[in-house]
């Protein structure tokens, strides 16, 4: 059995499910509420989050991170200064460090420098983090802890991964050609709360042996911020949400679900529907068509977004947007790891970054004309018969990761 636990705090009800251990009051403290817009940041037009005014010129921090992220990143870059070059602005790109590239380093996964250096850029494009390299350190010290700190410090509340099978990769996918041709689904994550970031948490001992725990919470604010932005989505694509959750045994699920019907109200075109996490998981593979935009909380948005994306094919062709706090930028960054056994063999697809790169123009530059190009430009190589490695067929010729970001280059020129 899982203890449930629930309390008002501050006059905003919070439910946690406790995992394992029933706990006393919790000190939780929440991800930041999305505040008023500030200084040049203001609301776009193109979507339900913050981008730049248009101007002349950007300001971007890259994060190349690990393994194959400096390789990706390098064509993304190359591809933006095309763009910018053809449509008559400038873009500019700083590194900084992040994940294991960080704690080799200064010892620190996510340095204050380098939150500095984000928090003063128009944007930031980040490539992948990780590796076996640092899989044993303690978890302080891992590159995960950078990119969840980086989203808390950051107010980066709202993951949005588009998973879209396009016609000339409905071949590449596991599934059969009329389960996916078609499939354009958007996966609305909450990022900053839920069992990641609930307190307390920790191992110790219980009973003789070691006991786990950690904290499934959500305030109603989170949730209803998280729903506003998937149904402004919504409003913008088929207008249909299914709110995925585990209410039927989980409190704080049935108060996710309550509070996703309250906010529905104020969306009367928006089509509602609700799914269980288990069922959700099975109906992406059955039926996936039937999905606009799913929204959910963040363990259940972790797994669905994975299962998602392989309706495509490939990991290396989803990008995916993290933002929140409109007096900040967003984070930009490919849905794929840092695959340290393809690092240095320019065998990886740089075209998540890129597409991850066109969000970027469109949801935080206010560039949508350059996010259709770099868009149009991935269209017309793969039109071109011009794959990776992961993308071709078998005995089909493929491409590197350099020849590929230099492809899409001659597509903008």
């Amino acid at each position: 059995a899982v203890p449930e636990a629930s309390m008002v705090s501050r006059g905003v009800l919070v439910v946690c499910a406790v995992a394992l251990v029933a706990v006393p009051a919790l000190a939780f403290t929440p991800a930041p509420i999305l505040s008023a817009p500030r200084g040049i940041r203001t609301r776009s037009s193109v979507g339900p989050v913050m981008a730049v005014k248009k101007k002349d010129s950007y300001k971007i921090t890259s994060l190349p991170g690990d393994g194959i992220g400096p390789e990706i990143i390098e064509q993304a870059k190359l591809a933006c200064q095309a763009v910018a070059k053809k449509q008559g602005f400038e873009i500019s790109f700083e590194d900084a460090l992040i994940g294991g590239a960080a704690l080799d380093a200064c010892n620190d996964p996510f340095p204050a420098e380098t939150q500095k250096q984000m928090q003063a850029s128009d944007s930031v494009l980040l490539a992948a983090i990780g590796g076996p390299k640092w899989d044993a350190n303690p978890r302080n010290l891992r590159p995960e802890t950078g990119l969840l700190k980086m989203r808390k410090e950051l107010g980066l509340f709202a993951n949005l991964r588009p998973a879209v099978v396009l016609p000339q990769l409905v071949d590449a996918s596991t599934l059969k050609p009329e389960v996916v041709s078609g499939v354009d689904i958007m996966v609305v994550r909450e990022l900053t709360g839920d069992v990641y970031f609930g307190e307390p948490k920790g191992i110790t001992e219980k009973d003789g042996e070691r006991f786990g725990f950690n904290n499934m919470c959500y305030k109603e604010s989170e949730v209803r911020r998280i729903a506003k932005v998937a149904m402004d989505i919504a409003m913008k694509r088929g207008k249909k949400v299914c709110s995925v959750d585990k209410a039927n045994v989980l409190d704080v699920s049935q108060l996710w679900r309550d509070v996703v019907i309250e906010t529905a109200k104020d969306y009367p075109e928006v089509e509602l529907t609700h799914q269980y996490v288990d069922n959700a998981a099975m109906q992406l593979i059955r039926y996936p068509k039937q999905f606009d935009v799913m929204v959910t909380g963040n363990i259940f948005g972790d797994i669905l977004s994975d299962e998602a994306s392989m309706l495509v094919g490939s990991l290396g062709m989803l990008p995916s947007a993290s933002v929140g706090d409109p007096s900040g930028p967003g984070v930009f960054e490919p849905c794929h790891g840092s695959a340290p056994p393809l690092a240095g063999t320019d065998q990886a697809n740089p075209l998540a970054t890129i597409l991850s790169a066109a969000m970027m123009f469109r949801y935080d530059l206010d560039r949508p004309e350059a996010a259709d190009a770099l868009e149009a430009a991935v269209s017309k190589v793969l039109d071109d018969g011009i794959f990776t490695k992961d993308l071709a067929k078998e005995g089909e010729k493929s491409i590197g990761c350099k020849q590929m970001g230099e492809e899409i280059v001659k597509r903008l020129a």
